[in-house]
């Protein structure tokens, strides 16, 4: 009898994994100790209320325990982990002062191009700091702010007191306070009331050194009535030790105001992505959430929306593929703690060659927040036997009149329309494949277009069949 050879391409990682030589003017010593934060906080001339911060966080740090559910985390070892490492360069504001080999770096990943063609202002972190930000000059003239979280503590340290690390306090677990003692880098953004930014912002953030952490803060404060899209890339070469990513989004979007938040993480099979994202959404706002996780060889990742003023509104489209050796736990958070304010969440997961995708979703309807209505739906395609998904939904509902759907679906693809696509003239690996991008379509439709392609570039999905 012939036996039928069935095989999905993993990701192609080529235009992610290559490296540069490690130029870097300072790194921190490996693992965690109040004199190497003291180190980081000289190196970054924080103001002494921020080393302050610094210094308790790693004491709640040193107290916390690691999470006893999810993915096993037992290959990360603080003590191999070198916290900061700061390029041989000041950030810049023209590409053409950048450095050669990080500008080139920066090139092959098309970020140039990107602000070039299709947006308002870009910044591009490379290890522990941002080597290049610019803004065009009509966006300023409007009155946002765009800037590197260094600056913004040196030129807004007011409204970085006000509101850093307040939405996720580092009580919140272990790895968020590990990022209060080290953060480094990031993004400040802050929309005026009434002011609509009609191109996005982007910011990438790029590791380059082996055995590294990057722990970049993005805070972006939308005031009432105005509109941002911001876009969000990650990406790192791949080393046979383990790099850590432990950044923290904290999004504030006041009333009647509009966020789009855009999120490709691309990293390395090395890496532990363990980031933290929470919005605080008032009166008659809304958010939106689309968001794409294909790399790191363990994920924990789930943005959370609190929805914190009546009519509120926050929309969750996301997409992970886990291959072999990945385990990827995403999903996302949303509390309803207002009235008639309402949430969607569209998610979707492919595993493959053994990757394991686990998804979690937590409602939370608290009393007050009568009127609500929720929908939840996930759908997860596995492309073999030895592939795993899981669906772990929570719904805490504390009040009778609200609306609250979810629905689930696993499975593989059906043999059935294999053989109803081949009989319409398909060879088996186009119809493989036609499937698994209609599979995806309705996330990728969502993201910004330069993502789009992206991620039909990471994904592949080529099938490969041979009868013998």
């Amino acid at each position: 009898m012939s036996e039928q050879k069935k095989h999905v391409a993993d990701i192609d990682r080529s235009m992610y994994d290559f490296k540069d030589k490690d130029t870097s003017k300072f790194k921190a010593h490996k693992g965690l100790t109040p004199e190497i934060i003291r180190k980081i906080s000289a190196e970054k001339h924080d103001p002494a209320w921020m080393l302050d911060f610094r210094l308790k966080s790693l004491e709640l740090y040193n107290k916390m325990p690691l999470p006893n559910w999810g993915p096993s985390l037992e290959d990360l070892d603080m003590d191999d982990i070198t916290t900061y490492v700061q390029p041989d360069t000041k950030m810049k504001g023209n590409w053409k002062e950048v450095p050669d080999d990080i500008k080139n770096t920066f090139e092959r990943l098309g970020i140039p191009k990107a602000e070039r063609d299709s947006l308002a202002g870009v910044g591009a972190q490379y290890d522990s700091e941002v080597v290049y930000h610019n803004v065009k000059d009509e966006v300023t003239k409007q009155g946002v702010v765009y800037t590197d979280m260094e600056s913004a503590l040196t030129e807004h340290e007011d409204l970085i007191h006000e509101y850093f690390m307040k939405l996720v306090p580092p009580t919140d677990h272990k790895f968020i306070a590990l990022h209060g003692a080290v953060w480094s880098g990031g993004s400040f953004v802050y929309v005026p009331e009434g002011v609509h930014v009609s191109i996005p912002l982007q910011s990438y953030f790029r590791l380059n050194a082996p055995g590294a952490g990057q722990f970049e803060h993005t805070l972006i404060i939308v005031e009432k009535n105005a509109s941002l899209h911001f876009i969000e890339g990650c990406s790192a070469p791949k080393y046979n030790v383990t790099n850590l990513h432990a950044g923290c989004v904290e999004l504030f979007v006041k009333e009647g105001a509009h966020l789009r938040y855009s999120t490709i993480e691309n990293w390395s099979k090395n890496m532990m992505n363990l980031n933290t994202k929470r919005a605080l959404i008032e009166k008659d706002a809304s958010i939106e959430w689309v968001s794409g996780s294909f790399g790191s060889h363990v994920s924990m990742l789930y943005p959370m929306s609190i929805l914190n003023g009546e009519g509120a509104h926050s929309e969750f489209t996301g997409i992970t593929f886990a291959g072999k050796g990945q385990n990827l736990d995403t999903g996302t958070r949303v509390v309803h703690a207002a009235p008639h304010t309402y949430s969607t969440v569209n998610t979707k997961s492919i595993s493959k060659d053994g990757g394991a995708c686990i998804y979690r979703s937590g409602v939370e309807v608290r009393p007050n927040a009568y009127g609500s209505r929720s929908s939840v739906s996930c759908e997860s395609l596995m492309l073999d036997a030895k592939s795993r998904s899981d669906t772990v939904p929570v719904m805490d509902i504390r009040n009778d009149d609200v609306d609250v759907g979810h629905e689930a679906r696993i499975g593989r693809i059906s043999e059935d329309s294999i053989f109803y696509l081949m009989a319409r003239g398909l060879s088996e690996e186009d119809a493989r494949a036609l499937i698994v991008r209609g599979f995806a379509e309705p996330v990728a439709k969502e993201l910004p277009l330069e993502y789009a392609v992206e991620m039909n570039n990471l994904i592949k999905l080529e099938m490969e069949g041979s009868i013998s």
